[in-house]
C-alpha cells in the first residue's frame, strides 16, 4: 500500500494553496499546491522523512505522524480514516464469508423485507453490485433480472438517468476509492475499476484525483423514460452481519408528483423482487 499512500499524499498536497496556510511572497512556483518541505514544516516532521513517505519507502508512520499530516493537509474525517487505512494503522481485515449463504448474497430476511416495502429499496455491496431489489426499485432503475452494477450503469451505459450526474459520479468514484483502500486484495473490485478506467474518461479523471467519499443519505433525482423526472430522499443502512453491504431505501416527498409516480410503479410491479 506504499504507492497508494504516496499517491494520496501527493494528491492532497496538490490541492492546498500556499496562501491558505499563510505562505506568501515566494514568487513563481513550479508545482500546484504545497511543496514537500512546506508540508513537512506544517506537520512538524523532517523533510527527508516526508520525502520517503511520498516515495513509498517509509514503512508504517505512527498515529501521531498521521494526525499531524492530516491536520497539515486539512483532511476531513473520511480522508483521515482513509489515510490511516493506507498507512496500515487503520486497515480492517476482510471479513470471513459466512458458509451459510453464498458470498455476496443478501440474507433471506432482507429479501423478504424488501418484498413488503412499497417504496424503492435495494441491497447493494460496496462495489455497487445490486444484490437484490424489490419490484418497485427494479422498475425505477430499469433492472431486467441480470446481474447489475450501479457504477457500471452510471459510467458506461450513457444516457442521462441521473439528473445530478456529476455529483453522483464523483461520489461513486470516491466510494470505490475508499473501498479499494480497505480491501486491496478484492479481485472483483480491481477488475471493475480497470473496466471503468478503460471505458470512461470521466471515471479515469475522478479516479486519478484520489478523492474519497462516503454518502449515506441525501436527495437524488432521476429521469425515467415513463415517469419523467422523479426526486427521492434516500438513506443507506448497514445490515447486521455484513459491513460490506448497504440497504438503500428511497422515499418520495409526501404529496409530491414523485409519490404518485411510486404508486404507479408499485401498480406495475407485480413480479417478485429482482
Amino acid at each position: 500500500m506504499g504507492d497508494e499512500l504516496a499517491g494520496f499524499l501527493r494528491s492532497r498536497r496538490g490541492r492546498i494553496s500556499p496562501e491558505s496556510v499563510g505562505i506568501t511572497g515566494l514568487g513563481r512556483r513550479r508545482v500546484a499546491g504545497l511543496r514537500r518541505e512546506e508540508v513537512a514544516q506544517l506537520a512538524g516532521i523532517s523533510v527527508e522523512y516526508y520525502q520517503r513517505l511520498e516515495q513509498g519507502r517509509a514503512g508504517h508512520p505512527s498515529p501521531e505522524v498521521l494526525d499531524a499530516l492530516a491536520t497539515a493537509l486539512r483532511l476531513d474525517d473520511v480522508e483521515r480514516e482513509h489515510l490511516r487505512t493506507l498507512a496500515g494503522s487503520g486497515r480492517r481485515r476482510e471479513p470471513r464469508r459466512r458458509a451459510a449463504r453464498p458470498a455476496g448474497a443478501a440474507r433471506p430476511e432482507l429479501v423478504r423485507m424488501l418484498e413488503l416495502v412499497r417504496t424503492p429499496a435495494l441491497v447493494i455491496n460496496d462495489r455497487f453490485d445490486v444484490l437484490v431489489a424489490n419490484a418497485v426499485a427494479a422498475r425505477l432503475f430499469m433492472l431486467d433480472g441480470s446481474p447489475a452494477n450501479l457504477a457500471r450503469k452510471l459510467f458506461l451505459d450513457g444516457g442521462d438517468f441521473y439528473v445530478e450526474w456529476d455529483a453522483v459520479a464523483a461520489e461513486t468514484a470516491g466510494q470505490l476509492r475508499l473501498t479499494s483502500g480497505l480491501y486491496p486484495r478484492d479481485a472483483e473490485l480491481a477488475a471493475l475499476v480497470d473496466e471503468l478506467r478503460d471505458g470512461s474518461e470521466a471515471f479515469r479523471g475522478m479516479w486519478g484525483a484520489r478523492d474519497v467519499s462516503v454518502r449515506t443519505y441525501g436527495v437524488k433525482s432521476f429521469r425515467h423514460p415513463a415517469l419523467g423526472t422523479v426526486t427521492f430522499s434516500y438513506e443507506h443502512f448497514v445490515p447486521a452481519g455484513d459491513s460490506r453491504q448497504r440497504l438503500v431505501v428511497l422515499v418520495p416527498v409526501e404529496g409530491s408528483a414523485t409519490e404518485a409516480a411510486v404508486q404507479l410503479l408499485a401498480g406495475w410491479s407485480l413480479s417478485p423482487a429482482y
